[in-house]
This record gives structure tokens, sequence and C-alpha cells, in this order.
């Protein structure tokens, strides 16, 4: 005749003891902790000192482009006023007009704004297109969007790239890496 009895209450384990660090350990660590301090701080003044950047090999196609056939005249004469006053959706859309396909240049003429294009770090060069358009990412300027994006691309350069294209409302029309 096997009873069944319900079992026992068992009383709890006592709580280990937290083990106690060695000397050795917390130098180590403590070593450590500094040496990746000093790497951190290196790298930081490295990135920032080297803000006056020399480098002339990311310049515009179209800048690059004007300096080969015209080298001796620009140093011979300066440009004219109306020349230094155009803004940068104004240049985006001159170089366009010299190399772009004629639905690219149609759909750039609704370009209002460009920002962003003049700064290069080469960590993340991200510039802005503002047009007329409206509708956002689905409506229907998207394609004109992309085609901006497109000529953006094929009018400056840059490893690491991304151009944004905004529609009168701030609403995203497309994006591409150039």
């Amino acid at each position: 005749m096997s009873q069944q009895y319900p079992p026992q209450p068992q009383p709890p384990y006592p709580p280990q003891e937290p083990r106690k660090r060695s000397v050795g350990k917390i130098a180590g660590l403590g070593c450590a902790g500094i040496l990746v301090l000093f790497v951190v701080i290196v790298i930081a003044v490295a990135a920032s000192g080297g803000g006056g950047s020399t480098d002339d090999s990311k310049k515009e196609k179209a800048v690059a482009g004007a300096e080969k056939g015209s080298a001796n005249e620009s140093s011979a004469r300066e440009k004219s006023p109306a020349e230094r006053s155009r803004t940068r959706a104004e240049e985006f859309q001159a170089c366009v007009a010299k190399s772009g396909t004629p639905t690219e240049k149609a759909a750039v003429k609704h370009v209002t704004k460009v920002t962003g294009a003049e700064q290069r770090n080469d960590i993340l060069d991200a510039p802005e297109v503002f047009t007329d358009f409206s509708g956002g990412l689905t409506g229907p300027h998207q394609g004109e969007g992309k085609l901006i994006a497109s000529a953006f691309a094929s009018c400056y350069e840059s490893d690491n790239g991304l151009v944004t294209v905004y529609g009168k409302d701030g609403e995203i029309l497309a994006n591409a890496n150039y």
C-alpha cells in the first residue's frame, strides 16, 4: 500500500559568496582600459586634424571638364558676376543641360534648391535636391525623382555619396548612390 505523500519543502540554498578579483586581473583590465582610451583619443585627433584636405581628386565632373577645356582662358580672365552668383541648383541644371538625356533635362527644370553638394567629407556625402513636385515615394512624380537622382549621379561623383530628392512638401521622392 503505497501512499503518496506531498513533497516536503526543501530549505533554500544559501547564496554563493561573490568571488574576489585577483590583483592581476584588476591590473590587466585597468591597463586594457587605458590602452583603449588612448586608441580612441588618437583616432579622434587624427580625424579632426585632417580638416584642411588638399585632395582635388574628387572634383565634380562638370567642373573638371570645364577646367580641362578652358584652363588658359579662365586664368586670363575673371568670371563674370553672373557666373559667380549662380546657385547650386542653377549649376546642377547647367551640368544636366550639358550632358543629360532629354528626360533628365525635363525633370531637372523642377529643381528649386540643392544643398550639401559642395561638402565632401569622405565619410558620408549626403546632398539634398529639392523640387516643386508633390506626392512622395508612391506619388505621380516618383519617376521624375529617380531621373533627378540619376542626373545628379552623372554630374557629381563620390565614393560614398547618397543623394536624396525631396518634393515641395518635404517628402522623399527618390534617393540614389552616386
